[in-house]
């Protein structure tokens, strides 16, 4: 059985809400004050947290690293990665403001760190949960650095095995990690939807007993809602103030507009899901009525009659004797005559 936790104030995994989380990341593009109005937007699209991402570019990124082809897509070949890495950094007085923020907008801040520095900062300013990209699921030094402080931690999974998460999930066990959940992820910007493979949630589900998620790079709603349909306990989403901003993720994100309209349907799907159980709704007893039939004679009956399959019709509607009642009225006397086209009564029975 997979057992829910707590992220702050929230309970996350199987019969919890669904955890959404609106990615900011690198979208302030190094702006401190755009960083502030991604805060508000998250909040008021509806989301449970926003995430952003802690790193000192020297600590992540070599001088000989090269771009992906995303990245300079978005960019241009000029600067190295490393360089346009040092454009996105924030400094830890940053972190202190956007915390203090979200606690007063009333929105959980979350940030992913980078380095084992980034980590300890993120520690020192409360944070519920640490999120560790899928880069660095084959970074033990990181992963243990984050495991040792004893919080939640939510693992992205693009790019890795079922064998490399195993790998990731035996380090951070290892080093102190309870409360764990899995992001499946495509790392791709965007991902195409036939790559989205979310079956493999269940797979990890079943192989790690801990709770699930997705975060989605694809375009539109689609994908992200077939997730949460199938048992996501969480949804990580890029978002933007606007698509058209400079930088490598703004193409790959939705704007505030998208993320509020995202939230909506996350919240309709999961109360779509229900609690399992085959039982009729309340707003189905107008159409049992109508749609249900009950057992009328077929003929005028006398009093007296012996009844047969052939004397009873089944028709519309309800309210009388079910027509599952017929072998059992078969056989049966009546009280008294009935006229043809008569809906039976128990009453009317000997």
């Amino acid at each position: 059985m997979i057992q829910p936790f707590a992220i702050g104030s929230r309970l996350v995994g199987p019969g919890c809400p669904c955890f959404v989380i609106a990615e900011a990341g690198i979208n302030h593009n190094g702006d401190l004050a755009l960083a502030h109005r991604l805060v508000d937007a998250a909040r008021t699209a509806g989301a449970d947290a926003i995430k952003f991402q802690t790193f000192a570019a020297e600590q992540v990124v070599s001088a000989i690293a090269p771009k992906a082809a995303y990245q300079t897509a978005a960019t241009g070949a000029s600067e190295s990665q490393l360089d346009m890495v040092r454009g996105f950094e924030l400094p830890p007085a940053a972190f202190t403001e956007l915390a203090a923020h979200c606690a007063e907008a009333g929105i959980m801040f979350l940030s992913t760190p980078f380095d084992p520095g980034s980590a300890d900062l993120l520690e020192r300013l409360g944070v519920p949960a640490f999120k560790l990209p899928s880069g660095e699921i084959t970074n033990p030094i990181l992963l243990r650095r984050v495991a040792a402080k004893g919080r939640p931690v939510l693992l992205s999974t693009g790019m890795a095995t079922l064998a490399e998460v195993a790998a990731a999930v035996e380090i951070l066990e290892a080093a102190g990690c309870r409360d764990l959940l899995l992001l499946h992820c495509t790392s791709a910007y965007p991902a195409a939807a036939e790559t989205a493979n979310l079956r493999a949630m269940a797979t990890m589900a079943a192989a790690f007993h801990r709770p699930v998620g997705y975060s989605d790079h694809t375009n539109g709603f689609e994908v992200a809602i077939a997730a949460v349909a199938l048992g996501a306990a969480c949804i990580e989403k890029h978002f933007t103030l606007d698509r058209a901003l400079p930088g490598p993720d703004h193409t790959a994100s939705v704007t505030p507009a998208d993320l509020a309209a995202l939230v909506g349907l996350v919240r309709r799907t999961e109360r779509a899901l229900g609690d399992g159980r085959k039982h009729p709704v309340a707003e189905e007893r107008d159409t049992s009525d109508v749609a249900r039939r009950s057992l009328f004679a077929a003929r005028a009956l006398a009093a007296g009659a012996v009844l047969t399959v052939d004397d009873l019709v089944a028709l519309r509607p309800a309210g009388g004797i079910s027509p599952m009642q017929v072998d059992g009225i078969a056989g049966r006397r009546l009280a008294r005559a009935v006229e043809r086209g008569a809906r039976l009564q128990w009453s009317d029975l000997a």
